[in-house]
């Protein structure tokens, strides 16, 4: 896939649109970038933020940085960035509010240190709200990739996902815009708020439902952002977390938003979207670990997905499930054995596990 040529291919404006920006004031776009203690990731994060320069609008880079590494300082000071310590807490959310507080553009976008922006990125964003001042805030696609920045899917969303209650409902069942696809104005901050600095995980996720309650969120199927994944297996705690901060963001829109669910069995389903990818993550680790082995570590996995999921974990184990696959991997005897009969072991439960469900 050639992401970054298909992305300038995309990136072209009409010259209807490109005369429509230049006839009025030059906007502003405030970028904001959270960081902590990555400047190897950062370097390359505000390089893609400046590689989309043009005569349509200006860019200032806010670098919101809670952690303590001088390089940070540096490297602000080499691509034109105001620098802000976020001195009054950790976590993300805490780092793009002290962010936002120095941002002074008329749009304010994001992109966390280790994502990179895309070269169609905004362009498509600000002609949606020039057109429509009822939009606030606009999402665009998203390209994931592994943990060396190489991509592993299509754009997605690959179909629109609508806007109104019907982008509210699939927000609340499963849809996870990345925070670096997102344009906004800033004078929306006044109606919807910052990020709330309580939650370590989902807060983009929480921000995003209070956009999508006011009827005020639109999304164009535009490709904006190269998003790193970790590796499986590396942050299980972390996901553990965020799962309960996730169910918490769930609880927190869904219920007042009785009127959009059909019944019940509809609410009960879009909390299973909501939660059902951080129990797959759990599955896939017990069976990588059980494959490899790692007894204890394939258990705790195992432990850490009913967790999320109890009833589906219980049910899982007794039937003929991938889970259950990782559970008896996990705790019958095998021979202690080099070579080729350990490997064998590991490709056949691999295999076997590739071959049925979650």
């Amino acid at each position: 896939m050639d992401v970054l040529n298909s992305a300038r291919s995309a990136a072209a404006v009409t010259p209807k649109s490109e005369s429509k920006l230049h006839a009025q004031v030059r906007p502003v776009v405030s970028v904001v970038v959270p960081t902590r203690d990555r400047p190897h990731f950062l370097r390359e994060a505000l390089e893609s933020i400046r590689a989309l320069e043009g005569p349509e609008f200006d860019i200032e880079i806010v670098i919101g940085d809670n952690g303590n590494s001088p390089q940070n300082i540096a490297l602000a000071e080499k691509y034109g960035a105001i620098y802000v310590r976020a001195e009054q807490g950790t976590g993300a959310s805490v780092a793009r509010n002290a962010a936002i507080y120095a941002a002074t553009g008329q749009y304010i976008a994001f992109l966390d240190d280790d994502d990179r922006w895309l070269p169609s990125h905004l362009r498509a964003h600000l002609e949606l709200m020039d057109r429509r001042p009822e939009i606030d805030a606009v999402i665009g696609q998203v390209i994931s990739c592994d943990h060396l920045m190489r991509p592993i899917s299509e754009p997605w969303p690959a179909t629109p996902p609508g806007e109104g209650d019907e982008l509210l409902r699939r927000m609340l069942s499963g849809y996870f815009p990345q925070i670096g696809s997102v344009v906004v104005r800033a004078s929306a901050l006044e109606h919807v708020g910052v990020f709330d600095e309580e939650l370590i995980g989902g807060e983009d996720l929480d921000w995003l439902l209070r956009f999508a309650r006011r009827q005020k969120l639109a999304v164009v199927q535009t490709q904006s952002v190269l998003f790193r994944g970790r590796t499986l297996g590396s942050c299980d705690k972390l996901q553990l977390d965020r799962s309960r901060y996730d169910r918490k963001v769930f609880y927190r829109h869904a219920l007042p938003e009785w009127r959009i669910w059909e019944s019940p069995a509809e609410v009960w389903r879009a909390h299973y979207g909501t939660l059902k990818h951080f129990y797959r993550y759990f599955v896939d680790c017990a069976v990588r670990f059980a494959a490899r082995g790692e007894r204890l570590q394939a258990l705790r996995a195992i432990w850490y997905a009913g967790q999320v999921f109890p009833l589906r974990t219980a049910y899982h184990l007794f039937k003929w499930r991938r889970l259950r696959i990782a559970f008896l991997g996990a705790i019958l005897p095998r021979a202690h054995r080099r070579g080729t009969e350990s490997t064998m072991h590991m490709h056949m439960l691999m295999t076997l596990a590739t071959l049925v469900h979650a």
